[in-house]
């Protein structure tokens, strides 16, 4: 049989990532705020594109399986013909008024001039203030170092070293590397740098320049003047207090167990991480991407938070204006590029608004009962479900829940939150949510009394007499995940009066 050279015609299918597909991926898994720093990067480079700057509570609502229904209430910033107010923070009593020469004041021309209406100002200055630069600030850590430092430590050399140990504390407070870097790097003897430091550990507050948490403690104690010899011994053995080694410790320390209960309960009272009191980053706030709260009529209202949901509009009239000045065939081309990507690009954020509200609808749908009652009422769910029921791939799902935050009643939480594994039930009960089953073992914990510490045996009995088929090593395992001690620990704890 001889091999000679065909040609065919055949009909296939495949998918092909396209540019505009994968963009349309990618915006469907960045959140809200994520979304808006990619919006203002296509807003410079597309001149096509242009904010859209309605009014919000007018514009078309995506569609959703829940209501989806939008605040309608304007913010109004002053009635019509309303007399502007006068601001609340001005003082009545430090307000120049006009008439002071009938109040007793000096007026213009009486002793000061033209100064003595601006409160008896001296100067060629405006008499508006920066008031913004008359309000306190909190001072940070090295800012209140210093200060001491200028007061207490007079030689200029000592006090470049003591500028160079402040330099060297991390965020809690330690002296981070060593003193022999330091005086190598400072070219001066070790014994200074370390009667530097000597100093600067009386300094405010107690506990700084520690290298270690013995010393740390140690620096507190010494404050208080309670750093006896038996304290000593037992911050020199924090090991031993970390493993409750009790009678190993009040043969160390040559004390009874009432001593040491007061000796621990004084260190409990100090702080391992001094520095956290003046710089400490302020925690911000999760904004969430979908808004759910209950209807007048029943049921659950969910809608997506248009406050910080991007949305922009395609200039089609500047379109066709520089499309008829076009000449050369680059410029159509760019021009043509630029029309086409704007038009996907309003598509992709309507298509990816109506993909998350249809997914955190049915998520409501299906969790309604954790709304209602609580987590121990959470149900054990996974994408596959989702998907199912909205009729998407799983990784659809998967990327819609990614990096997004639902407000509802309860709480702000990510739409991950609400995928849990199932617990089997007892003798082919309904299944059970896992995290359902980590707060149920917490509370049992939470409420034991300290003359009865439960067992992981022992949890696992009272699961199982409410219907929830676990095992010992689940148990433990969800336990430590919550970094809760054993029940041996525990009992320690509680009865060393924790």
């Amino acid at each position: 049989m001889a091999l000679t050279p065909r040609l065919d015609l055949r009909q296939t299918q495949s998918l092909v990532m396209t540019p505009q597909l994968q963009q349309a991926i990618k915006l469907l898994q960045l959140s809200n705020l994520e979304l808006t720093t990619f919006i203002e990067q296509e807003l410079e480079r597309n001149p096509l594109l242009e904010p859209d700057e309605r009014d919000r509570t007018v514009s078309e609502e995506p569609p959703g399986e829940i209501d989806t229904r939008t605040a309608n209430e304007p913010l109004v910033d002053s009635l019509p013909g309303q007399a502007e107010e006068t601001p609340l923070d001005v003082d009545y009593d430090n307000t120049w008024n006009n008439d002071s020469a009938a109040d007793g004041g000096i007026g213009p021309g009486e002793g000061l001039g033209d100064w003595g209406g601006r409160g008896g100002r001296l100067d060629f200055e405006d008499g508006e203030g920066n008031y913004e630069q008359t309000v306190a600030r909190d001072i940070n850590l090295r800012e209140h170092l210093t200060s001491q430092l200028n007061v207490d430590v007079i030689d200029p050399a000592d006090r470049l070293i003591g500028l160079h140990l402040i330099e060297m504390l991390d965020e809690a407070g330690y002296l981070g590397g060593s003193l022999d870097e330091a005086a190598d790097k400072l070219a001066c003897p070790l014994e200074r740098v370390e009667a530097v430091l000597a100093r600067l550990q009386r300094f405010d507050p107690p506990g700084l320049f520690a290298r270690s948490l013995s010393e740390c403690l140690a620096l507190q104690l010494k404050d208080k003047n309670r750093y006896d010899p038996a304290m000593q011994c037992l911050v020199e053995h924090l090991d031993m207090l970390a493993r409750r080694d009790m009678s190993g410790l009040m043969r160390l320390c040559g004390i009874d167990a009432e001593d040491l209960a007061d000796m621990i309960t004084e260190i409990k009272a100090l702080d391992p991480k001094p520095a956290l009191a003046f710089d400490h980053s302020v925690a911000q706030p999760i904004t969430p991407d979908v808004l759910m709260r209950p209807a007048p009529g029943g049921g659950w209202i969910v809608e997506l938070n248009s406050d910080t949901l991007p949305r922009v509009l395609v200039n089609t009239r500047y379109y066709a204006k520089v499309a008829t000045v076009a000449r050369s065939k680059e410029e159509k081309s760019y021009l043509s590029e630029q029309f086409q990507s704007a038009n996907w690009l309003v598509k992709s954020l309507h298509q990816r608004a109506t993909t998350i509200l249809k997914v955190a609808s049915e998520l409501v749908r299906q969790q309604e009962a954790f709304f209602h009652k609580g987590i121990q009422y959470l149900r054990p769910l996974v994408l596959r479900d989702i998907a199912g029921a909205i009729s998407m791939h799983e990784s659809t799902v998967s990327r819609v829940t990614a990096n997004k935050y639902i407000a509802t009643p309860r709480g702000i939480y990510e739409l991950k939150y609400f995928f849990t594994q199932a617990i089997a039930g007892s003798d082919g009960g309904e299944a059970h949510s896992a995290e359902s089953v980590r707060h149920r073992i917490k509370t049992l914990i939470d409420n034991e009394a300290t003359n009865d510490i439960l067992s992981d045996d022992r949890i696992v009995d009272i699961l199982k007499s409410e219907g929830i088929d676990i095992a010992r090593r689940t148990v433990a395992k969800y336990r430590e995940a919550m970094h809760i001690s054993s029940s041996v620990q525990r009992r320690r704890e509680k009865t060393m009066g924790r």
